[in-house]
């Protein structure tokens, strides 16, 4: 009966009729378990009537009442599509807690799941799985439009790494990687955000592995950019911003819009961080004027951000300010420094003893020369 019922939704004459028969059979499918999955998409069809008329929040608050992870005949791709609407639902009103809450409920590796496997036939007593209405996405494009939204989320709180990851996968659609028109602005978003990220390991990794792509090459500013950044070598800012300010302006009208707010001055930051890296790989001591000189930065900007590394274990170092010296060497305690004596010890006792006995063999093979 709600099933023929729904099929008279869209010969309704007026919004408000619609509205009325959506509640009605809203009402009559309440806590009727066999009924649940015709009333969340009576659901989804009363929240894009409440959207199109402007009432965001109002669409938000009745999606989110229906859990349809838990709904067993459900179609896999409609249960993940109508969780990818309430996640966009909640980041249009800014509630960007509860998205990502809801987002959690999406599985990453679902989406690579092979969908050309042999469907099993259904054994006797288990549950009917209905299929997915004809409007509903496919599993890829559905892959698509879940890293899209995690993109959103994950500008908000500027996580470079994880929006990085993100284009990643969108990259690594097969549909996407057969175009270069989509994928060449998704291959610049990857490197941009690479370089925005903090370095960390998992940053280092993505890094050596968008350097091996043979697609990088169509690309070769932004290739040259990532060489820069893997390269232990002090980078001169300014010479960087200028070479790189008209693609950095170029974002906002490609696949994605800008970088974000911040993106200017976190791309400085990264470049200086990356500088300190380098200066403390070369360097056991350092003055702080020198180090100050070599990142084109004052004396107290360039002992903040060492400060702010130190903080946050990115690096070791230890300030005299009086004399105004950096040391990045790691402070010893006693055990480590008699060890390392020790071991140099048993070093130095073992290249006598080759000595010896090389001038021993020398005396021998001499006297035996010498005998008539």
């Amino acid at each position: 009966m709600v099933q023929q019922a729904m099929q008279y939704i869209d010969q309704t004459p007026d919004i408000e009729t619609r509205i009325e028969l959506i509640k009605t059979l809203n009402n009559v499918s309440a806590g009727k378990i066999y009924v649940e999955i015709e009333r969340a998409r009576l659901t989804k069809k009363l929240a894009k009537i409440k959207e199109e008329q402007g009432q965001i929040a109002e669409a938000a608050d009745l999606m989110q009442e229906v859990a349809v992870e838990t709904f067993g005949a459900m179609a896999k791709t409609e249960k993940i599509a109508f969780i990818l609407e309430q996640v966009r639902l909640c980041l249009d009103r800014q509630d960007f807690v509860r998205a990502q809450i809801l987002s959690r409920k999406i599985n990453p590796r679902v989406f690579d799941a092979d969908t050309k496997k042999d469907k099993k036939k259904p054994k006797e007593g288990d549950n009917m799985i209905e299929e997915a209405p004809a409007d509903i996405p496919t599993l890829l494009e559905l892959k698509r439009i879940y890293y899209e939204l995690m993109i959103r989320y994950y500008t908000h709180n500027n996580e470079y790494l994880e929006i990085c990851r993100s284009y990643k996968a969108i990259y690594d659609i097969p549909s996407v990687k057969e175009t270069p028109e989509q994928w060449i602005p998704v291959l610049r978003k990857i490197c941009w955000f690479l370089v925005l990220a903090p370095h960390d390991p998992m940053q280092s990794s993505l890094l050596n592995a968008t350097l091996e792509d043979k697609n990088l090459s169509e690309i070769p500013d932004f290739k040259m950019l990532l060489k820069q950044v893997v390269t232990m070598e002090v980078i001169q800012w300014t010479s960087l911003w200028n070479k790189y300010k008209d693609e950095f302006e170029k974002e906002k009208s490609m696949v994605g819009g800008s970088l974000g707010d911040k993106a200017g001055e976190d791309l400085k930051l990264r470049i200086i961080e990356h500088n300190i890296l380098v200066v403390s790989k070369y360097y056991a001591r350092i003055t702080l004027k020198r180090l100050a000189e070599l990142l084109c930065l004052s004396i107290e900007e360039a002992e903040k951000h060492l400060s702010e590394m130190v903080v946050s274990k990115a690096l070791i170092a230890k300030i005299d300010r009086p004399s105004g010296i950096v040391c990045f060497q790691i402070a010893k305690d006693s055990n480590e420094i008699l060890n390392s004596w020790a071991g140099n010890l048993e070093k130095l006792l073992d290249l006598v003893e080759k000595s010896c006995h090389q001038i021993h063999k020398e005396t021998m093979v001499h006297k035996a020369a010498l005998r008539p």
